[in-house]
């Protein structure tokens, strides 16, 4: 898996997904090589901008102890792509749809990937370019686990992925607000 293939997974279910799920790739050398390093960003950057320029988050971000911040974001991070990964094989299931295991943390380590990457957002110094720049990616991981859904569940069928990607999304973004009030308050 590379940023060639990574960059395809949201065109169609016949770009990138077919390799993946021939390829199948370990899940432990996904979690270290993908999932790991890119969740390490936000932290990192949520610890950056909150060090160098905390008027980004008004006046909440001024006083904050950024390093414990920085440090609870990360294994929230780490717990909700564990969780991720189970809701979708469970949803997928209940929706009569064959997700096995391997494939759905497979979704749940490459869904977020655009979410992760927005991050970097947090170099710039407004928080509206960083908001444009996270919903924008919210959308493309909606598109990613939508694909993904319709690959590996080797089933086409537009309506079920498109439930299953709700249930998901909805989950997904129940997390992340949760994850957002831990850097407000």
């Amino acid at each position: 898996m590379n940023i060639a293939s990574l960059a395809k997974l949201p065109l169609s279910t016949e770009q990138g997904w077919p390799e993946l799920a021939r390829r199948r790739p370990a899940l432990l050398k996904v979690f270290a090589l993908l999932v790991v390093p890119l969740a390490l960003l936000p932290p990192l950057l949520l610890y950056y901008a909150g060090t160098q320029h905390p008027e980004v988050f008004l006046q909440i971000g001024r006083d904050k102890d950024w390093l414990t911040v920085a440090s609870v974001f990360f294994m929230a991070e780490i717990a909700t792509f564990m969780a991720m990964g189970w809701l979708i094989k469970q949803v997928a299931a209940a929706h009569a749809m064959a997700v096995d295991y391997h494939d759905s943390y497979l979704l749940a380590a490459i869904a977020p990937v655009p979410m992760w990457l927005s991050s970097l957002a947090l170099l710039v110094p407004s928080l509206a370019f960083t908001v444009a720049v996270s919903v924008a990616a919210l959308g493309l991981s909606c598109v990613i686990l939508y694909r993904g859904i319709q690959a590996l569940g080797r089933r086409r069928e537009e309506v079920v992925a498109a439930a299953i990607v709700q249930i998901v999304i909805g989950a997904g973004i129940t997390a992340w607000a949760l994850l957002l009030v831990l850097v407000i308050v």
